[in-house]
């Protein structure tokens, strides 16, 4: 094995331009910690706000972008266990994914579901360990209420979607056109709006509202947000594509009971992760084993390519996952 792997830095803060093939030294695995031989790694939002200097890698972390991945064992760090060479999983990643090779925490690798492949599987860790954390760990969503995902036709709304049905949830979305609406109601959604043409305050009020909501766009959605939510509703943040920064009336709040939280998963622990890691693998595992949740692909770009791979995300044309192919199948 070579000393060296092909890897794709930010050469500098600033647009996809700036990724940048490159060769960088073999991770070594530190304790707890398993190197992967990549297959595919998933591309996602976080990506991007670290290409464009917003989002710093935590200490310790590679400086490398990347936070999903699959691929296959090939070292293991002291005091790993249930993990040998050889085995094939995904796994959610500190960063580092766009490289040949990466190291994670073995806590936080799960096998490859049955009759899933390489590609899909490379989907499934950054979009399952926030959707369980969030949706029903924090938010609490349970079986009957009306959940609203904002942007529906992401990575993270297509999982949201199918998920939160599985578990018997009526789910609402939104969506930026009539054929993202329509792909998020094949999904099993129940009312699809399009935010261009429907104001979805209205279309949830009438239904009664809105027990849960989780919102990744922030901005002017937070106020209308809150004024969506049925009396006790959860709002959970998870990004601000509009921005952080809105005007509440906290009287609404109060005499409402609501509850506005929210969370990053990046900076959480290791053992925090390691534990959304053991719900996915006895909740959401088997749901991909029968059919029940799997990922919507929208496109595959090798991985010298992964500037266009962002551009395609940030141009917001997608529905579902993008991937970067990096060793491929594994054959």
């Amino acid at each position: 094995m070579s000393d060296t792997m092909r890897a794709i830095e930010i050469s500098t803060p600033g647009g996809p331009e700036v990724l940048t093939l490159c060769q960088r030294p073999m991770p070594q695995p530190a304790h707890g910690q398993v190197v992967l031989k990549v297959a595919y790694a998933g591309v996602n939002r976080p990506d991007a706000l670290q290409r464009a200097g917003a989002y710093n890698p935590p200490p310790g972390a590679s400086d490398l972008p990347g936070l999903e991945a699959s691929g296959e064992v090939v070292a293991l760090g002291a005091g790993v266990t249930g993990l040998e060479i050889g085995d094939r999983v995904c796994a959610l990643l500190p960063g580092g994914g766009y490289a040949e090779y990466v190291a994670t925490p073995a806590a936080h690798c799960l096998p490859i579901p049955g009759g899933m492949s390489l590609k899909q599987a490379a989907c499934l860790p950054e979009t399952c360990f926030t959707v369980w954390s969030n949706v029903f760990t924090r938010g609490g969503l349970k079986a009957g209420e009306r959940f609203l995902v904002h942007g529906g036709s992401s990575g993270i709304g297509t999982t949201a979607i199918q998920l939160a049905t599985a578990l018997g949830a009526r789910v609402f979305t939104t969506a930026g056109s009539d054929e993202k609406c329509q792909a998020c109601l094949d999904l099993g959604a129940e009312r699809a709006i399009n935010y261009k043409t429907e104001d979805f305050v209205e279309v949830l009020r009438a239904t009664g509202g809105a027990d849960l909501i989780l919102d990744m766009v922030g901005g002017d959605y937070i106020p209308r947000n809150i004024k969506t939510l049925a009396d006790d509703g959860r709002m959970v943040h998870i990004a601000f594509l509009s921005g952080p920064k809105a005007e509440l009336n906290f009287a609404q709040i109060m005499a409402r009971r609501l509850t506005v939280t929210g969370s990053t998963l990046r900076p959480q622990s290791d053992l925090a992760k390691a534990r959304i890691a053991q719900d996915l693998f006895e909740v959401v595992w088997p749901l991909i084993e029968t059919g029940k949740l799997a990922p919507v692909m929208d496109s595959e770009f090798p991985l010298e390519e992964a500037s266009a791979a962002h551009a395609r995300m940030e141009s917001s044309g997608h529905i579902g996952k993008i991937v970067l192919q990096v060793a491929g199948d594994l054959t």
